[in-house]
């Protein structure tokens, strides 16, 4: 069996799907190859994990992670998946002990029936051996299970050959996008501060809040794409220049400029500023980290990046409606063509309003209830 050579597809407690049409294969011949393979295709050596990799025409189309135990039923969102990406055939691996995993590769095992569609293996690993759910000569697979030895398979070498990285754990992960500390978050802390001083400084000199409304967020839009351009050019944002771009990512309007210009290689930026922003203003720049990880086919990124937005605002629209694509296995592909220009954005909410400055002003009174605004 070859798979691709993918990005890291899935995390709990959601999996998704990534387009791995044109990468070199990694090629697996035998279940300790297909053991070594996991955790470059998850990004994380798993535990206590069920895992999926839905593959067509000997390419893994599909790789999807959940946390196990899970409740009934919550393989279905495979289903539309495996349709829509045309697999043929899954291989299935689940970590843990056999009252923990078996009934969750049973039912991944029923839905490949149900949708006809073939199991090439079933596997089941725990404390450095393994099981084999379609094969029971003792000669072969004996009860007490086969020893395996990850260093003894090439798909450790082939894969850190291309670029693939197995981290050890999903902690491991989580904490590429923790919240700076130290020095850093003081010097952040002060220059939101200057930032938020200056933004009231402005709205309390405007002559009215139409122009101040209009002022602001032409202002922004202009940030957002210095930004990107100094991203591009390989730069980085200073301290006052993050926090004034992390006050403005909470205007909608100045948000979506960025995802409409989004690329795959922004995910750095994105990176950056959810690790440097204070709290209550990283939603936005998670949110956007989330989507060009999701498009980039890094989808375990992507959810952790989501986790630490709804973990802030659960009530975040842009993170909300990324999560459900995540948990209902949808491709980025779906938005090829999609994504609203900047020209058809500014035609569709028309010109700035004061109202589009309330989520950032009610951001800045929850920080400090005593502050008036206008």
């Amino acid at each position: 069996m070859t798979t691709n050579h993918p990005a890291p597809a899935s995390s709990h407690p959601t999996a998704s799907t990534s387009d791995f049409t044109s990468e070199p294969c990694l090629t697996l011949t035998s279940p300790t190859d297909i053991l070594a393979a996991v955790p470059y295709l998850v990004g994380f050596h798993p535990k206590s994990s069920l895992i999926v990799i839905g593959i067509h025409r000997r390419q893994a189309k599909v790789v999807a992670r959940w946390s196990l135990p899970f409740p009934p039923g919550t393989l279905a969102a495979l289903e539309p998946a495996f349709e829509r990406e045309g697999v043929t055939e899954i291989v299935i691996v689940g970590y843990g002990p056999g009252d923990l995993v078996t009934p969750a590769v049973d039912e991944a095992r029923l839905l490949a029936a149900k949708t006809a569609i073939h199991v090439g293996e079933a596997l089941r690993a725990h404390e450095g051996r393994y099981w084999s759910y379609l094969c029971d000569l003792p000669a072969c697979c004996p009860a007490e299970g086969t020893p395996y030895d990850l260093s003894t398979s090439q798909i450790a070498a082939e894969a850190t050959v291309r670029g693939l990285v197995a981290l050890p754990d999903r902690e491991s992960l989580e904490r590429i996008i923790a919240p700076m500390t130290g020095p850093v978050r003081l010097a952040m802390r002060r220059a939101t501060a200057d930032a938020v001083a200056e933004f009231r400084a402005g709205l309390t000199a405007a002559p009215d809040l139409d122009t101040f409304a209009t002022h602001y967020v032409a202002e922004s839009l202009a940030r957002v794409r210095s930004a990107l351009r100094t991203h591009e050019e390989g730069g980085r944002l200073d301290d006052a220049q993050a926090a004034k771009l992390g006050l403005a990512l909470a205007i909608t309007r100045v948000r979506d400029e960025a995802w409409t210009l989004m690329q795959d290689s922004h995910a750095l930026l994105w990176r950056d500023l959810t690790r440097r922003l204070e709290p209550r203003f990283t939603p936005p720049a998670a949110a956007l980290l989330a989507m060009a990880a999701w498009r980039e086919g890094n989808s375990i990124q992507a959810t952790i990046a989501l986790e630490r937005a709804l973990t802030i605002d659960p009530g975040y629209s842009m993170a909300n409606l990324l999560m459900h694509a995540l948990q209902n296995l949808l491709s980025p592909a779906i938005l090829r063509g999609r994504l609203p220009t900047p020209a058809e954005l500014d035609a569709a909410m028309g010109p700035p309003h004061p109202s589009w400055l309330l989520p950032l002003v009610n951001l800045l009174d929850d920080e400090d209830p005593q502050t008036p605004s206008r």
